[in-house]
């Protein structure tokens, strides 16, 4: 960015005569509007409501969490968190991250959720329990569209997760209170059990295949990210695959007991923070039992933060050994990928897979793959 226009920026529609006549581009005109959104506000407006209506070209039409997506989109993470403790301490706009009517009055959505987890840091914990319950239900919708699909890419006819009221098999409490919450009541505070979920044998969940699916948390890669959670659920109920899942930064976190719940995943994502991918994939290799039965997936960027050399050593040695290994440099219902090329054609020539998916491409990879 040139100076002129970082001035243009710093000013606002103030500066618009120093740029000569000549216009913001899309992506600055996006800041100047995300900015003016914060800052050009009169102090004297009082209660806002939702909206957070505010001065200057075009940031009236953002909402809360529009403006918050917009400012992760667009700005590095110092500057964020700059951004965002303005807004909280500064001009107190309540309904960020402290306002339950806000997060009440919304209509759960992908968007909604991508926002929720960019500030939960910041929640009191009132509010947190609310957000998670937004959390649950957006989960619960993209779980409903995907489980049948990834079940019929990978079985080849849809099957109930895991659902077996044999009366051989174990109940699973643990499972079997949280799939049923939406039948708690109120008023005879009592829960109702529609469907009892079991373990499964111990015939049945013997490891035959393989998924580890490594999840980069960087803020690029929250979309990704959320579609991850959701497809290791789904992987996770279906017989002779075994999941694992790890998110990692510059450090790594294993989330494979947690695998059936993408909301607790979810709510344990840090975003931001360094790379260190070689690391990840170090760990995945460690993991391994069978090489050629396994596949690892590595959601992210490709943007190494650490050792470049690192990496690709280690994806060579999983591909040497027979394992399958994908890299997704985008995973959501757009496949729409912002990358590293430079490092993905590297670890390409090692052998490995890299492309851009939907959630229902991946199923349908992975299926092929286990045949």
């Amino acid at each position: 960015m040139s100076d002129l226009r970082r001035w243009r920026l710093v000013l606002g529609e103030a500066g618009q005569a120093c740029m000569g006549g000549q216009g913001l581009d899309e992506v600055d005109a996006a800041c100047d509007a995300a900015l003016s959104w914060l800052y050009d506000r009169d102090q004297a407006l009082g209660d806002r409501d939702i909206m957070g209506q505010a001065g200057g070209s075009g940031a009236s039409h953002l909402t809360v969490p529009d403006w918050i997506n917009e400012v992760h989109r667009l700005f590095p993470q110092e500057t964020i968190e700059r951004l965002e403790r303005d807004a909280v301490m500064r001009y107190h706009i309540d309904e960020v991250v402290t306002n339950p009517d806000v997060l009440r009055r919304l209509e759960p959505n992908l968007a909604l959720l991508e926002a929720v987890l960019k500030t939960k840091h910041l929640m009191r914990p009132e509010v947190l329990a609310l957000a998670r319950q937004m959390v649950g239900e957006v989960v619960r919708q993209l779980m409903e569209k995907l489980a049948v699909e990834v079940q019929r890419a990978l079985t080849g006819r849809a099957r109930k997760r895991r659902s077996a009221p044999l009366r051989s098999a174990r109940l699973d409490p643990r499972t079997t209170i949280r799939q049923n919450l939406r039948h708690w009541s109120i008023e005879e505070q009592r829960l109702y059990i529609e469907h009892p979920w079991f373990h499964q044998s111990e015939r049945r969940t013997r490891t035959q295949w393989q998924i580890i699916l490594l999840v980069d948390e960087s803020g690029s890669m929250l979309t990704s990210v959320i579609h991850a959670a959701v497809m290791a659920a789904c992987l996770w109920g279906l017989p002779s695959i075994r999941t694992h899942l790890a998110i990692f930064d510059t450090s790594l976190v294993d989330l494979s007991d947690a695998v059936d719940d993408p909301v607790e995943v979810l709510m344990k994502v840090q975003l931001g923070g360094g790379t260190d991918i070689g690391q990840a994939v170090a760990w995945a290799r460690q993991q391994v039992v069978a090489p050629r039965r396994a596949i690892v997936v590595l959601v992210t960027d490709f943007y190494e933060g650490a050792n470049p050399y690192r990496l690709v050593s280690e994806v060579r040695a999983l591909c040497e050994q027979g394992t399958h290994v994908l890299g997704l440099a985008a995973l959501d219902p757009a496949a729409h990928p912002r990358y590293d090329r430079e490092m993905a054609e590297k670890l390409v020539e090692v052998g490995a897979h890299v492309a851009a998916m939907t959630p229902g491409q991946l199923a349908a990879w992975i299926g092929e793959k286990i045949g």
